[in-house]
């Protein structure tokens, strides 16, 4: 599939103190992905149309569909009307329990728990974070100077939101979205179809911390998570009890340490 158009440059009139003028202000694309399982339709999300076999990957792995890339069987990215479809063919035996469990999933951009069934589903505990990795305060500094220079999509529209993995010193993967959780799942499969561990390093926020990122950040394993705006408290409840270190309201002078501390070398 050609790579579709990822901002549109929108007709605007700017009015100011001084005056008006006409010109255009880049505005990002948002189209309808759906994640199909077989014949199936189990997910349709409003995302940036980019990077789309890591957001299938991605998303497979944090709404735990799948457990390993391996049992993806095969993955089609194909172009239609009204969108984009993620075409999935899994193992038998994860397709038998995706029969079994399936939900029907609309996830506007902002939302990350759209279509959950249940309460309990809503906030299931998550598997464990036993990584022992440590980072210095410094270099999370770094790592969010460093961010900022890798925002290309986010530099011309100012719309979306950015999740970077750093790594021994320099992020290995940053992915765009117009929502932050569809940026983490693109950022989760990026690292899964690369053969790299989340319990390696940090994952890194451009946006508020709200507990689906806390839940996608358990599933694959990540110990430590840096977000630059503040978390929820359900977040912070969720990441005490897995063992998550949540690090949040992170600026280029201060950072907040909320959970799990002693893996921040002040």
């Amino acid at each position: 599939m050609n790579q579709p158009p990822l901002f549109f440059d929108a007709p605007r009139r700017l009015v100011a103190h001084d005056g008006t003028s006409t010109s255009t202000r880049a505005v990002p694309e948002e189209t309808p992905i759906a994640f199909t399982y077989g014949r199936t339709t189990y997910a349709v999300m409003m995302a940036t149309p980019a990077d789309i076999e890591d957001f299938a990957v991605g998303f497979s792995l944090t709404e735990r569909i799948i457990e390993d890339i391996g049992e993806i069987a095969e993955l089609e990215v194909v172009a239609v009307p009204q969108g984009i479809e993620a075409r999935m063919i899994l193992s038998s035996n994860r397709d038998e329990e995706l029969l079994s469990r399936r939900r029907r999933l609309t996830g506007p951009g902002g939302c990350g728990l759209c279509g959950i069934e249940s309460l309990e589903a809503a906030v299931a505990p998550l598997t464990s974070v036993t990584s022992s990795a440590r980072i210095s305060a410094d270099e999370i500094f770094r790592a969010l100077r460093s961010l900022r220079d890798l925002q290309t999509l986010n530099a011309k529209t100012r719309a979306v939101h950015a999740a970077g993995f750093w790594s021994e010193g320099r992020f290995t993967a940053v992915r765009e979205d117009v929502g932050r959780h569809n940026a983490l799942d693109k950022l989760a499969g990026s690292l899964a179809r690369a053969g790299v561990s989340a319990a390696s390093g940090i994952l890194v926020m451009s946006s508020r911390l709200s507990i689906e990122l806390v839940q996608k950040a358990a599933a694959i394993g990540c110990p430590i998570i840096v977000a630059v705006s503040a978390p929820t408290a359900l977040a912070l409840r969720a990441a005490e009890a897995c063992g998550m270190t949540v690090v949040a309201i992170a600026r280029d002078d201060s950072l907040e340490i909320f959970t799990h501390a002693h893996r921040i070398a002040a």
